[in-house]
């Protein structure tokens, strides 16, 4: 017996039960769509989390205080004057411009409206650093933060929560904790971010924080932003930043008591957390086949059972065993193929189903279908479908043509 033949008289079985054959597919097309929505959720889920961290800036780094590796007794914390050395072009030619910051999740008020938000302390240099553009108004500048302004930058998070719309706020007084501070400009949205949304923030003159809402005594700052001079310079500065703590925190090599990060840190650290949650995703998945192809085995026995004088018949005709392997083996592949084809145009349109879910409600998160999922997912219901076959395959082949004839 040729493939062909084999082929057309699966078909041929298969047809004869149409209903039994298609709850047998629905089986593996369920599987499949399953694998592929679940794999492409998670690929969109990598590229929304990694888009959004490389979007802050390929040559920012980020110093925290504390060992995140290693636990160091006397921890320093990072101060202004930290900051400040980060600056000197002699010991760290390789750093652009640095921003210290301190920030605090405070309650914002306007109206009969409220939120909360973080507020970040900021110096003029934070939006260069940072990479932050502003939709209308102007930046914080040196005077505001030398005379302890009560000015404030909404994030367009904010900026919809209390007033339902992200223009036109400029003049509009906000309360921060109580305290009135005037809008001088809307913030740009950049999503979501390492650290939580990026745009439920309100920006405020760092002398401002300091003495009014965030107070650090000795000049404390919660986490000082440096921006190298391009992104290939970016191991070089976070060495020279090292090097400066070092000496100013007095600091044995391999004890610091800061860390400093880089966006490839970050980038990495997500990709790992992502690319693990979309194993899982796709683990999870992938149990739906193991059960369409139990489903396939189940059928395929009730088959052999059904027409076992067929195969009598056949074998006393001159049928090998391999010919009636070959049958049985083509019926529950074509079963498992006919699901996989279903299965892809299925998990695709879930896929665009949960990307206009997440687009209806404001997530910037779009399932990607890659090749990769699709050819997975295929070869694997393929894969289900020979493997749950073969037995009951097997168990035709082996049935001897006398025992087979007499069977009622």
């Amino acid at each position: 017996m040729n493939l062909t033949q084999a082929i057309i008289e699966a078909l041929e079985s298969l047809s004869a039960n149409k209903l039994r054959s298609g709850l047998t597919i629905l089986g593996i097309v369920i599987g499949v769509a399953a694998v592929i929505a679940m794999l492409a959720a998670g690929t969109g889920a990598q590229n929304t989390i990694t888009g959004s961290i490389s979007g802050i800036g390929t040559n920012l780094l980020f110093v925290f205080k504390g060992n995140l590796t290693e636990q160091v007794r006397n921890v320093q914390p990072l101060t202004s004057q930290d900051s400040a050395a980060l600056m000197d072009e002699f010991l760290a030619p390789a750093v652009a411009g640095v921003a210290p910051v301190i920030q605090k999740s405070l309650v914002i008020t306007f109206g009969g409206e409220q939120t909360t938000a973080q507020v970040n302390g900021v110096t003029p240099d934070y939006f260069t650093v940072r990479n932050y553009k502003i939709t209308e108004g102007a930046y914080i500048t040196d005077d505001q933060v030398l005379g302890q302004a009560s000015v404030a930058l909404i994030g367009p998070q904010v900026a919809d929560k209390l007033f339902g719309r992200s223009d036109g706020l400029v003049g509009e007084t906000i309360r921060i904790e109580g305290q009135p501070f005037r809008g001088i400009g809307v913030l740009e949205s950049k999503g979501g971010g390492s650290f939580g949304s990026q745009d439920n923030v309100v920006v405020i003159p760092f002398s401002t924080a300091q003495a009014r809402l965030i107070r650090r005594s000795m000049g404390q700052v919660d986490v000082i932003y440096v921006q190298a001079i391009d992104a290939e310079a970016v191991p070089q500065a976070s060495q020279e930043i090292a090097d400066i703590l070092r000496t100013r925190h007095r600091t044995a090599l391999g004890a610091d008591d800061f860390t400093v990060f880089t966006q490839q840190d970050f980038l990495a650290t997500a990709q790992t957390i992502t690319g693990v949650l979309t194993i899982f995703l796709g683990g999870v998945a992938a149990i739906s086949l193991l059960v369409g192809g139990i489903g396939i085995m189940n059928i395929m026995l009730v088959s052999v059972t059904e027409r076992t004088r067929e195969i009598g018949l056949r074998k006393a005709l001159g049928a090998r065993r391999r010919d009636i392997l070959t049958q049985f083996l083509t019926e529950s592949a074509l079963l498992s193929l006919f699901g996989g084809l279903l299965g892809i145009g299925l998990g695709w349109v879930i896929s665009m189903a949960i990307g206009r879910i997440a687009s209806a409600s404001g997530t910037p998160f779009t399932p990607e279908v890659g090749l990769d999922a699709v050819l997975l997912a295929t070869l694997f219901s393929t894969a289900v479908g020979l493997f749950f076959g073969i037995y009951p395959a097997n168990r035709a082949a082996n049935l001897e043509p006398v025992e087979a004839l007499r069977y009622e």
